[in-house]
């Protein structure tokens, strides 16, 4: 190999290195100057031109400041962006404490109309069954109303149950033993009943005034022996004196009172005695029961 060989081989080696470090420098400058026009390459005529300084804004290529390393370079270029950082972070946490305020009183007021909800159903369910109940006291009230109103009207409704016919002799007011075996019958049917009542129609075959009373103390002495005897209470038991008058029988003829004799009719109120034992069913003395 020859001497200009070898001279210019060592010429070409120097021209690449000046080029590669010459690259990092033309990008600095252009990050610090933008829009300044970059630096021409350097010439590589000679070995000596591997060592010329690129133009910098304040210092050399080798001088204070290193592109690549140097501290305070990055400092300076980092710094802004630190601070934006910071301020974009201090944004971030007020709005995520705004966020969380408005969700604290989202939450308070969405607890709190749920408590008014449940208060207003509760109140509402109470309500419900009050008003259930009211109507079911209601309904009670009614059926009891028209219960009594039943009682109220059914209280002077009285059927017959059964006829029994005293008779006297010659009018005397003196009851003979089949007439007290008669009312013995009826009597002993009748202890400790209710709802019931005794109709005495006293007939006498004397005109006038003469048969009214003859009539009448035949219908007292039926009256006494039954309360003296039997304790029937005096205000069930309700007499008519009819002297001769003709009173129409059960077959709707008139007949013409002949004898001296006290008709007696049980009565039935069937409302009075749903509480105790009816004397309904009674067997008749004479044989004959009303329906």
């Amino acid at each position: 190999m020859t001497m200009q060989t070898t001279k210019m081989m060592g010429q070409f080696g120097a021209l690449v290195l000046s080029a590669a470090l010459a690259v990092p420098v033309m990008a600095q400058q252009a990050q610090q100057q933008p829009t300044s026009t970059p630096p021409s390459a350097p010439a590589a005529t000679t070995p000596a031109a591997s060592t010329t300084q690129m133009p910098s804004d304040k210092e050399g290529f080798w001088g204070h400041l290193n592109p690549f390393a140097r501290k305070g370079w990055v400092k300076k270029r980092i710094d802004p962006i630190n601070d934006r950082l910071t301020e974009l972070d201090q944004v971030n946490a007020k709005n995520a404490k705004d966020i969380s305020d408005v969700d604290a009183r989202a939450q308070a007021g969405i607890q709190k109309a749920q408590s008014a909800a449940d208060a207003a159903n509760q109140a509402a369910t109470s309500a419900g069954t009050q008003a259930q109940n009211a109507h079911q006291v209601a309904q009670n009230a009614s059926g009891q109303v028209d219960q009594i109103n039943g009682k109220v009207n059914g209280l002077d409704q009285y059927h017959p149950i059964q006829d029994v016919d005293v008779n006297f002799r010659g009018g005397s007011p003196v009851l003979s033993t089949e007439a007290k075996q008669q009312l013995d019958d009826m009597a002993a049917k009748l202890a400790g009943r209710q709802g019931y009542i005794v109709e005495m129609e006293a007939h006498s075959p004397a005109a006038g005034a003469a048969g009214i009373q003859s009539s009448e103390r035949l219908a007292e002495a039926v009256k006494r022996y039954l309360v003296t005897e039997h304790q029937i209470p005096v205000y069930r038991m309700h007499t008519v004196a009819l002297g001769n008058a003709q009173v129409a029988s059960n077959d709707g003829e008139t007949a013409r009172v002949r004898t001296s004799s006290v008709h007696i009719r049980l009565m039935e109120n069937s409302l009075a005695a749903q509480d105790a034992a009816s004397p309904h069913g009674a067997a008749s003395s004479t044989g004959a029961e009303q329906p």
